[in-house]
């Protein structure tokens, strides 16, 4: 499927990868977060997952401003580097805003039926965090997101469900990031943690080094029930 532009709310345009189901009812739509590899094949084939499970997917380009058309291998060490490169310069804040305006885009297509979710992984899964406490998103779930601990002060603003996915054994967290995350969240009670024990970062990641299907399996059902229980009513 083509990539569609969107405009930026600080000027200028950036592309999204858009997956639609098959049929021409309308349906909800979902906010596809990008890892720091860009919108690649992986992210792709999410969205055309959703897409198939009846949604209107779209996974906005967030490194646009430094690169367009960003698409790394996660599983080389290449891809690596330069992923870590582009994440270190990338501001939190701008993309936010680039995922305001993908929701405020998805919101107004016609297909849609004013009902719209995010996911996110990895730097996704920090921003699927940040867009429960910036944005009215319906609701959002975010898989091994790193650094959450630090922005726990948004908590407050958290006014629609959200389900965080953690990685026990992360190498980019610790069991103390994740003790403060669970603290932190536990008065929300639209806010569900769920903790993965024995797996790594990126265990969803199918073809990943550190993939496990069980987990991941347990993940993607919790997470396709949450989203049905709260788009597709």
């Amino acid at each position: 499927m083509p990539d569609i532009l969107i405009d930026a709310a600080d000027a200028g345009q950036f592309a999204a990868y858009l997956a639609e189901p098959a049929n021409s009812e309308h349906a909800p739509g979902m906010v596809v977060i990008q890892e720091i590899f860009g919108v690649n094949g992986n992210v792709r084939a999410i969205c055309d997952a959703y897409a198939a499970d009846g949604y209107i997917a779209v996974a906005p380009d967030l490194f646009w401003r430094q690169e367009p058309g960003v698409q790394l291998d996660s599983e080389t060490k290449e891809g690596w580097d330069r992923a870590m490169q582009f994440f270190q310069a990338f501001s939190e804040t701008k993309g936010v805003e680039d995922l305001i305006a993908t929701l405020s885009w998805l919101r107004g297509y016609k297909r849609v039926n004013g009902k719209v979710g995010t996911v996110g992984y990895c730097l996704g899964g920090k921003l699927a965090f940040l867009m429960a406490t910036r944005s009215d998103v319906d609701v959002t779930v975010g898989y091994y997101g790193v650094g959450i601990e630090g922005s726990l002060g948004e908590v407050g603003a958290i006014t629609k469900p959200l389900m965080l996915h953690i990685a026990e054994q992360d190498k980019f967290s610790s069991a103390e990031a994740i003790r403060q995350i669970e603290v932190g969240l536990k008065p929300i009670t639209h806010a569900l943690v769920y903790v993965y024990p024995g797996v790594d970062h990126a265990f969803a990641r199918k073809g990943g080094e550190h993939y496990d299907e069980a987990a991941a399996a347990l993940a993607d059902t919790r997470t396709q029930d949450f989203f049905e229980d709260y788009l597709k009513v």
